[in-house]
């Protein structure tokens, strides 16, 4: 072999050294690329089901306050002749109140009277009636904007005839 051949030969082995050193050099630098990339998907995956568990925990928990607001019932009575919340009422209101909290949905309130009194004094008692639990809503968060009232005094009864158990039926407001 001439010097010529054995120089030509130790400068392409060193050029291929240091071709497979570079190319060691990116793989690696490829490798770590790839594996911080994994690593940040991993991480937005993470999240993405965090969240995803956290809104279906919203939804189930609205689904929640929803059944309990049913479970009480959309109408609430009052006493003779007043338009003042009793106990039981403000407590079904309070379970009706959590559950519009949790949504967008507007309610309308209708309130009703026995058939005592003159027409103009039970439709003006009904609307304070439904004024007064809306009044109760809007102090406990709700937007009044989401709340319509109307009266119906003593044309809607739900109970016919005279009595005390037919009149208390009727003294009320209904959550629509």
């Amino acid at each position: 072999m001439t010097k010529s051949t054995l120089y030509a030969k130790w400068i392409s082995l060193v050029f291929a050294a240091f071709f497979l050193a570079a190319c060691s050099g990116n793989d690696t630098k490829e490798a770590e690329a790839e594996a911080a990339a994994a690593a940040a998907e991993e991480q937005a995956a993470q999240e993405a089901a965090a969240e995803e568990a956290e809104q279906q925990a919203q939804v189930k928990a609205q689904q929640g306050r929803e059944a309990a607001a049913a479970d009480v019932g959309t109408v609430f009575y009052f006493e003779f002749d007043s338009s003042s919340l009793t106990d039981d009422a403000r407590a079904q209101v309070d379970a009706h109140i959590q559950a519009l909290l949790g949504n967008n949905d507007s309610v309308r309130l209708e309130g009703h009277t026995d058939e005592r009194g003159t027409r103009e004094y039970n439709l003006a008692l009904g609307e304070r009636r439904a004024n007064a639990v809306r009044d109760y809503m809007v102090a406990n968060g709700l937007p009044s904007y989401r709340i319509e009232t109307i009266s119906y005094g003593e044309e809607n009864p739900v109970a016919y005839g005279s009595g005390e158990s037919n009149w208390q039926q009727n003294r009320r407001v209904e959550l629509k």
